[in-house]
Formats: C-alpha cells, structure tokens, sequence
C-alpha cells in the first residue's frame, strides 16, 4: 500500500494547508506527540521500532478516544496525515528518536544468523518452525529485537524469500511437523500470503502451514487504525476458509490494515507466544522433591 492511502482528515490536514503552522503551536503539540510516541513504543523493554510503527504510535497518541471503549470494536481513521507525520520527523530527525530502526535498505534477507556463512551445515539440521513477514520493514524489527533467538525461529521477509531456498525447504521436512507462521497485513494480498508460501513449499509433507494475523477481525478487536484503498478491491478467489463474510465485505471495500499499527510491544509478546510452542513447566519445590522421589535420591518413609 502506498503511504499516500493512509492520508485522513485531523490535525495533519490543517497543518498542510496552512505551511507556517509547522514552526507555530502545531509543530510543537506533534514534535511533543512523537516524544511520547517513541516511549510509547519503545515500552519498558526498550523495543527498537520502525517508522511506520512510530506514526501509528503518534497516531493513538493524538487521539486517546480512539482506545476508549475497547469492548466496542472498531477500526478508525489515522488522525495525522503521514505526509505530516514525515515532514515533522525530519525536521526533528531520525537520529534523534531513541530506539528507531534506519530505513530499510534493499538487502536480501538472511534466514538465519549472520553467522551461518562460517557454518553451512546449520542446514542440515531439522528446522520445527519458521516465520515469514509481507513488510520487510517489521521482519527487520522482529530480528532486532533478537524475536529470532527467543523463539528460536528464524525470521523472513516474504519479498526475499519467495521461494524458499531448497535447503530451508529441506531443513523443514526434516524436522517432521514443522510450522511455517505467516505474519501479514490485513488486506487482500496479505490475507493471500499464506497461500502463497503453501505453494512455494510445494508438496512436503508434514510441515504446516499457519496464519498468525493479521484480518480484519483482528483490527476491529484491537481498534487498529485503518486505511482505505481502491474500491472493490481485488477479490481473492477463493477466500480462506476461516475468514468470516463481513470481513470479505470489509477488504472487497478497500479497506486495510497494517501489521505496523499493532503497538511494538503488543507485537513482539504475542509473535513470540505463538511461534515458540509450549513453554516448559515452571520448576517449584514440590515438582522437584516429586522429581527426586521418582528417579530414587528421596524416599518417604512407610506411614
């Protein structure tokens, strides 16, 4: 989607029209709103985020009311227009945002650390589970944030990794139900990526093939802020089974939303509970004096 998409109607409007309001109290309130965007965003784990993820921050920053009610879903219009929200940041400038990750350069994505060029039989071992991301920018923050190493899951950008090298493909056939998670927007091409990564694995057995968000549904329940595009947009033929007849209605009319409207720390939590499995039991005293007991270095005495 093109930013141009994301423009709507509120404090980004009149600024625009009006050119001398960007050094006046406008400026100011948006300079303020980003600062508190980025601590936003950063949350208290110091999560490094991307630009978009920064806008839609200053976005739920500027407008509170749109959080309000949260058993009401609903997915309303970004207040700022992201023209602005540019001009404003480069005045402030990049640099001078804590926890901002640079643009996106065009690099291929490496699926797993750099370091596997110096140990290329990494592929030779089983591979239970992998996430592949539409926007290159949020496969970038998922691995600088280390999602990779939590999750012990290696993190594509579907641009650059469509299709899917031999040896990965291999990697995860060896595995024996292995996963592949896709993270994508909720919009008709993403809502059409996990299709697509199905097809590019070709037939392989035992390895599974899983959407983890976003659709529409999902947007409505959070209160994301939504775009508009071309009406009807291009329908997807046929629609995924689990995806809901409103919702159809609800991307046939051009709307969509970004996975970068999700809040950074929202993102990164609920990525890395549904892509590292089941966590291992948390050990107490009883569950090892009830472990020493079976394996023999503790018995109780006969009552």
């Amino acid at each position: 989607m093109t930013p141009r998409r994301l423009q709507a109607p509120g404090i980004g409007t009149s600024m625009a029209r009006n050119p001398r309001n960007g050094r006046g109290p406008g400026a100011r309130l948006l300079d303020r709103a980003i600062t508190a965007a980025a601590a936003r965003a950063a949350g208290p784990g110091s999560i490094r985020f991307t630009e978009r993820q920064l806008y839609y921050e200053t976005c739920r920053v500027l407008s509170p009311a749109a959080t309000l009610l949260p058993g009401i879903p609903r997915t309303p219009a970004p207040p700022l227009r992201l023209p602005t929200f540019t001009r404003a940041l480069e005045a402030r400038g990049r640099e001078a945002v804590d926890g901002l990750l640079p643009p996106v350069r065009s690099a291929p994505s490496r699926p797993l650390s750099a370091s596997d060029a110096a140990e290329p039989d990494l592929y030779a071992y089983g591979l239970p589970r992998l996430l592949v991301c539409q926007d290159s920018s949020i496969a970038r923050m998922l691995l600088a944030n280390h999602v990779q190493l939590e999750a012990a899951c290696p993190v594509l950008a579907a641009p650059d990794a469509l299709p899917l090298d031999p040896r990965l493909v291999a990697a995860l056939e060896r595995a024996e139900g292995a996963t592949v998670h896709v993270l994508h927007d909720a919009s008709p091409e993403g809502i059409g990526l996990p299709a697509r990564v199905r097809a590019a694995l070709g037939p392989v057995p035992g390895v599974r093939v899983t959407s983890i968000g976003l659709v529409p549904r999902h947007a409505a329940t959070l209160r994301l802020p939504t775009g508009r595009g071309p009406a009807p947009a291009p329908p997807l033929e046929p629609w995924p089974p689990g995806l809901r007849p409103e919702e159809a209605a609800w991307l046939a009319r051009g709307r969509f939303t970004q996975v970068a409207a999700v809040s950074p720390p929202r993102l990164v939590r609920t990525v890395l509970r549904l892509t590292r499995g089941p966590r291992p039991p948390r050990n107490s005293m009883w569950s090892e004096l009830r472990g020493l007991r079976t394996t023999g270095f503790l018995t109780w005495p006969a009552s």
